[in-house]
């Protein structure tokens, strides 16, 4: 929770400073705003398999203070930064060490029993709503004052954290679960060679990395579309995040163990997609600022899908790899992070410069909306395929 606040105090206030930083008009704004994200990205995609197989060595206590050290260092940086180039370090810095969800998504895995995973991680994605409610408000709040301000409090809340991790949290990894350290699954191809141990995780991984790139486009265009748009301001967007995260916390904390377990993981998934895809073009269609918000209310139940796929996967999965292919999850989630912010703002960019004679500021919404129905067709191929794959029977560890 207090990870996902100290990124979301940043999702209102860190647009208008790059495009303050950049000059020019926000078409122009928003496309150095996507390659900062996409460089964040891509040092997470190097980042997180060595993470995650350091995390199956060395326990995940470790890695969660490295990657929340890390945060808090990244905010510093952007606090303080004169320019654009110091920008570019700091991301540098955070993408590297951004393993706190995955090792806390393995963490889960380590203490759980199978069947009451997807209750697990639904706690998970209610935590993160949570932190998505109070951090986007508040740093709208802030930003109106100082937009440098959210980041200095981030970088306590990531400081916060280290603290937390280093007194409080036990190490979740047993021994005999532990293995060794190797290169080829800690680089990002060897990591991703290495599912094929894994044929059922191996058969979803296109299908992740699709709809992965799906909401990479939606979550970083959000700021600009509204803003935009329906002229929100930071605190008209912290405000909608707000309730973004409201809604997504009531469905993961109060109904993903109770629609999960009814529908099993597989429907809850596709379902889940279907919500998705069609609240996508929702937004992109809204053309009043209150209709985000009634869209939010059905593309909140969308959240089902995430727990259950997670669920999923870790039940094809022996204990001793849980790290390394959360890992690898990641490090998909990272790679689908460098084009897609790129692609969505530069299309975003493209479809509202003044020399257009027609303006689509919903281009991006449309354009990911179309590949959650690919990662859809994936994920029904794949689930039809290993209907009757063997399901591994991990053990937890104490908690």
């Amino acid at each position: 929770m207090l990870s996902v606040i100290g990124f979301g105090l940043l999702i209102p206030v860190l647009p208008k400073l790059i495009v303050q930083l950049q000059g020019g008009g926000i078409a122009t704004g928003s496309y150095m705003y996507g390659w900062i994200i996409s460089v964040y990205a891509l040092l997470q995609f190097v980042g997180s398999p060595i993470l995650g197989a350091l995390s199956d060595r060395y326990g995940r206590r470790r890695i969660i203070l490295i990657a929340t050290a890390g945060s808090a260092a990244d905010y510093v940086i952007m606090a303080c930064a004169p320019t654009l180039v110091w920008f570019f370090v700091a991301r540098t810095i955070a993408g590297f060490t951004a393993g706190v969800l995955s090792t806390a998504n393995a963490y889960i895995a380590d203490v759980t029993a199978p069947e009451k995973r997807a209750q697990a991680f639904g706690l998970i994605g209610a935590a993160f709503g949570l932190g998505f409610a109070v951090g986007p408000v508040i740093g709208g709040f802030l930003g109106s004052i100082d937009l440098r301000l959210p980041f200095w409090v981030a970088a306590g809340c990531s400081a916060l954290n280290c603290l937390y991790g280093y007194f409080v949290l036990p190490e979740s990894l047993r021994p005999e679960n532990r293995r060794e350290f190797a290169w080829s699954r800690a680089n990002p191809i060897g990591a991703l060679l290495a599912l094929q141990r894994f044929p059922a995780v191996l058969a979803l991984a296109e299908a992740f990395f699709i709809l992965m790139l799906s909401q990479a486009m939606m979550y970083s265009t959000w700021a600009l579309y509204t803003d935009y748009r329906y002229s929100w301001g930071p605190k008209g967007v912290g405000l909608s995040l707000a309730f973004v995260g409201i809604a997504s916390g009531l469905v993961q904390a109060g109904l993903v163990k109770r629609i999960v377990p009814r529908l099993g993981d597989t429907r809850s998934v596709i379902i889940g997609l279907c919500l998705s895809m069609t609240a996508l073009t929702c937004y992109g269609l809204a053309t009043q600022g209150w209709m985000i918000y009634a869209i939010i209310c059905v593309g909140a139940f969308a959240g089902i899908s995430t727990p259950a796929l997670q669920a999923y996967i870790t039940k094809h999965v022996p204990a001793d790899s849980q790290g390394a292919v959360q890992g690898v999850l990641t490090g998909l989630q990272s790679l689908a992070g460098i084009p897609g912010p790129f692609i969505a703002t530069h299309s975003f960019g493209w479809a509202i410069a003044p020399e257009r004679t027609r303006q689509f500021p919903g281009i991006a919404f449309f354009e990911a909306a179309g590949l959650t129905a690919i990662a859809l067709f994936l994920v029904v191929r794949s689930f039809r395929r290993f209907a009757h794959a063997p399901v591994s029977v991990c053990a937890p560890g104490p908690a």
